[in-house]
C-alpha cells in the first residue's frame, strides 16, 4: 500500500468515525427529548426518529463501503482483470 492510498483510507476512516460520533451525540440529545415528552425541539417536516433512521442508514452504507468494499478489494479486482488480459486466448 502506497502513501497516497494509506492517507486516503485514513481520511475516510476519520470522516466515518466523526459521523458516528456526531450521530451518537445528536441521538443522545433528540431521543430523551422525545421519550420524556418535553419536546424541546419541534421538528415539523420529519419526526426525530425518521431523521435518525435515515442518518443511521447512511452511516451503515458508509460502513459497508469502507469496511467491506474497501480499496484492497478494488485493487484485487483490478489485478484479476489485468491478469485476464495478459492470458493468451486459446482458439
Amino acid at each position: 500500500m502506497d502513501y497516497h492510498t494509506a492517507y486516503s483510507r485514513t481520511n475516510k476512516l476519520k470522516r466515518f468515525y466523526r459521523s458516528v460520533f456526531l450521530f451518537v451525540i445528536f441521538a443522545a440529545i433528540i431521543l430523551p427529548d422525545n421519550i420524556f415528552g418535553e419536546r424541546i425541539f419541534h421538528i415539523r417536516l420529519f419526526d426525530a426518529y425518521t431523521i435518525l433512521a435515515i442518518w443511521g442508514l447512511i452511516i451503515t452504507v458508509k460502513a459497508i463501503k469502507l469496511f467491506i468494499f474497501d480499496s484492497e478489494w478494488e485493487n484485487d479486482m483490478i489485478e484479476r482483470e489485468m491478469k485476464k488480459e495478459k492470458k493468451p486466448i486459446d482458439y
